[in-house]
């Protein structure tokens, strides 16, 4: 006797559980489906770095055995220590001195440049835009032999060291605040602009007055992206850097990994973190100020509306 495909298939389908047949197909069975993705691929970016910060706080050497909690690799270690290797201390103090620099010369540049665009039209604009913007694509590592080979062969008023890595590094982040500040002048700059030169002010007090006031959250993500990411450039810094002096902690750790490493490199990487912690902790403190005394909501999301 043969048992026709209809009926086994009805068998089989209530068989099945009502709230799996519910959930298939709705709004909610595809967000559990999301948040469960979203989870997994956080768990993959962060576990790493958690297992970093744990072992740069082991007392022995091992970076893979747990030996018990210590400041050992941060404090009091006589040769391996931040404190005490003063490798380790010059690769940090280099590394801060960059990324303040950078930050400091290149946040700058890119909202004068911002307000150039914005005002000027043309063809020549136009090119000077593409030119400004053409980091986001060239590689790197391009970039960094380029500057290295001018450095090196022209006659150029500095040499390899910290000030040709400044250089670099603001050629390199220029774009960010190009961009992120452009795009928040295009939102409402005109009419605010018109108006408050229509209230008598000028050109240059409707953009102290007006402008900059109004780019402040764009200038205030700008700086933070910038230092961020300069303190662990490898690549630029790398090629422009001169001697051990003009080390940051990426390349100390780069060398230091392939010969001797020790927990000390997790807590240089530690560090770091946490220092690029406090910078967003501080901005969002910055920004929720500036947005209280402008009456707006002051969250994450609000933040980063202003890209």
């Amino acid at each position: 006797m043969t048992v026709s495909a209809a009926p086994a298939e009805a068998i089989l389908d209530s068989s099945r559980s009502p709230r799996r047949r519910a959930l298939r197909g709705t709004p909610g069975a595809k967000a559990y489906g999301l948040a469960t993705i979203t989870a997994v691929y956080l768990l993959w970016s962060l576990l790493p770095v958690a297992i970093t910060v744990l072992f740069s706080f082991n007392e022995g050497r091992s970076r893979s055995t747990w030996q018990g909690f210590s400041l050992r690799w941060y404090t009091w270690d006589p040769t391996g220590s931040i404190i005490n290797d003063e490798s380790l201390r010059v690769a940090l103090l280099h590394t801060f001195v960059l990324a303040v620099l950078a930050t400091l010369i290149t946040v700058p540049l890119g909202v004068l440049f911002a307000l150039a665009l914005d005002r000027w039209r043309g063809r020549i604009p136009a090119g000077a835009n593409f030119l400004a913007l053409i980091t986001f694509v060239i590689p790197e590592i391009a970039l960094a032999i380029g500057l290295l080979f001018m450095v090196t062969y022209l006659a150029t008023p500095f040499g390899l060291g910290t000030w040709a890595q400044v250089i670099g590094l603001v050629t390199y982040q220029r774009a960010y605040p190009l961009v992120i500040c452009r795009a928040r002048l295009l939102t409402n700059r005109a009419h605010c602009e018109g108006a408050a030169r229509d209230l008598g002010a000028s050109a240059l007090g409707a953009v102290r007055r007006v402008i900059l006031p109004m780019l402040f959250p764009a200038i205030l993500v700008s700086a933070i992206l910038v230092f961020a990411d300069v303190l662990d450039d490898f690549v630029l810094v790398r090629y422009l850097s001169s001697d051990a002096s003009t080390e940051t902690t990426s390349m100390r750790i780069y060398a230091t990994a392939r010969a001797a490493p020790s927990p000390a490199l997790n807590a240089m990487a530690t560090v770091i973190l946490a220092v690029s912690i406090l910078t967003i902790v501080v901005g969002w403190l910055l920004f929720r100020r500036w947005a209280r005394r402008q009456g707006e909501k002051a969250d994450m999301g609000s933040l980063a509306s202003t890209l």
